[in-house]
């Protein structure tokens, strides 16, 4: 099945979740597009800063900032309309796990790398 992931808060970081996501999504040929707080590059794949348009479809975003943090890409997100949100651990965000609800959008309170390994991703 088509998934593919925008990691927000994608960090080049090794030490960070959102860097161990993305790389575990590659090792699963998931296709990732990643948004982090400054355009880098990270072994080929572009990490945007701020809200890119056509970015394509996105079947699931996981989110790796904090719930304060997200309040500027509520309307950039639902405007994308992905299918779900992942809320990995420190994210969670009941005002914003609301609205992509009311929105039609399924909310995943999980920790991705966890989904990846167990086969629930």
């Amino acid at each position: 099945m088509y998934k593919r992931t925008l990691v927000l808060g994608a960090s080049p970081n090794p030490n960070r979740f959102a860097y161990k996501a993305i790389r575990s999504l590659q090792r699963r040929d998931i296709p990732v597009v990643a948004i982090g707080r400054k355009d880098t590059d990270l072994d080929g794949l572009k990490i945007m800063s701020g809200k890119p348009d056509n970015i394509g479809e996105i079947h699931t975003v996981a989110l790796y900032m904090n719930a304060k943090l997200q309040e500027e890409f509520y309307d950039y997100l639902l405007k994308i309309r992905p299918k779900r949100i992942i809320f990995n651990p420190g994210t969670r965000n009941p005002e914003f796990a609301e609205r992509a609800r009311a929105n039609g959008i399924e909310v995943v309170d999980d920790c991705l790398l966890v989904m990846l390994n167990n086969g629930k991703f």
